[in-house]
């Protein structure tokens, strides 16, 4: 009796671990050794070489999450899953940088004519072999469970025009505030997003997945609602805000730089 006992207590701790959700230590401490927030903390920069160097824990990382069944992942709670789909692209958009740096230029390197680079199937998750655009626009975007148009603030392509890489790892119990910290940082950056008085010019990231700003998240059914949510970090003046909302101020969409985010 005394060993079913000591059984059933270790099948509840292990059913409790497997809720908490997933350890992301690793990946936590080669973002804090190798990215460098630049910008007055707007950008980032990626020291590829650093990563390199640590390799091996990258790898052990990169194994850790391809060893997560598609089970345990479902017992967790949305944001640990959410944070879990994050990282992963992240980390392994890190990986497939290393497989050419240092002579890569631009992510869009590791493309032909043929495939993008977010649609080469060399990352190893869920039983499955899947791409980066499986992580985002199928695993992420694709589950109505999530509907969270902020992880395009949070997801990294290794390229200048995008959002910082944060340099720490996302987590379940902090996603809230990581995600809005991210929207803040970004649309706060005037090199990518910026005000003239008859026009906003904004990143063309809202071009691309603009649907996802304009499905309801936080009752916004319109991009100029959810920018005038945020018109603060925008630097938008307080009298322009309802111009915005009504969609009496013009947008444009800003050329895109693909450069490599990497240190000098």
């Amino acid at each position: 009796m005394r060993r079913l006992l000591c059984a059933i207590a270790l099948a509840v701790i292990h059913q409790g671990v497997l809720a908490a959700g997933f350890d992301h230590d690793v990946w936590d401490g080669l973002l804090k050794r190798h990215v460098v927030m630049i910008d007055h903390g707007h950008a980032s920069q990626v020291d590829y070489q650093g990563m390199k160097d640590e390799h091996e824990l990258l790898t052990r990382y990169l194994a850790a999450l391809s060893s997560v069944s598609r089970s345990t992942f479902d017992s967790w709670p949305d944001p640990e899953q959410l944070a879990f789909l994050i990282n992963a692209y992240n980390a392994w958009t890190v990986e497939l940088i290393l497989t050419r740096f240092p002579e890569i230029k631009s992510i869009k390197d590791l493309g032909t004519w043929l495939q993008s680079p977010w649609k080469r199937r060399f990352i190893h998750l869920f039983g499955a072999t899947v791409s980066l655009d499986d992580i985002e626009h199928g695993l992420i975007r694709g589950n109505p469970r999530y509907r969270e148009p902020r992880i395009h603030f949070a997801l990294n392509c290794a390229s200048i025009g995008c959002p910082a890489l944060r340099p720490e790892a996302y987590r379940g119990g902090q996603l809230e505030s990581q995600l809005e910290d991210a929207v803040q940082r970004f649309l706060g950056d005037r090199r990518r997003n910026h005000f003239d008085g008859d026009a906003l010019s904004i990143s063309r990231i809202f071009r691309w997945y603009r649907e996802d700003f304009e499905r309801g998240w936080h009752g916004y059914t319109s991009l100029e609602q959810f920018l005038a949510a945020h018109s603060h970090a925008l630097g938008l003046p307080e009298a322009d805000v309802g111009r915005l909302s009504s969609g009496a101020i013009e947008i444009e969409f800003l050329d895109y730089d693909w450069r490599l985010n990497r240190v000098p």
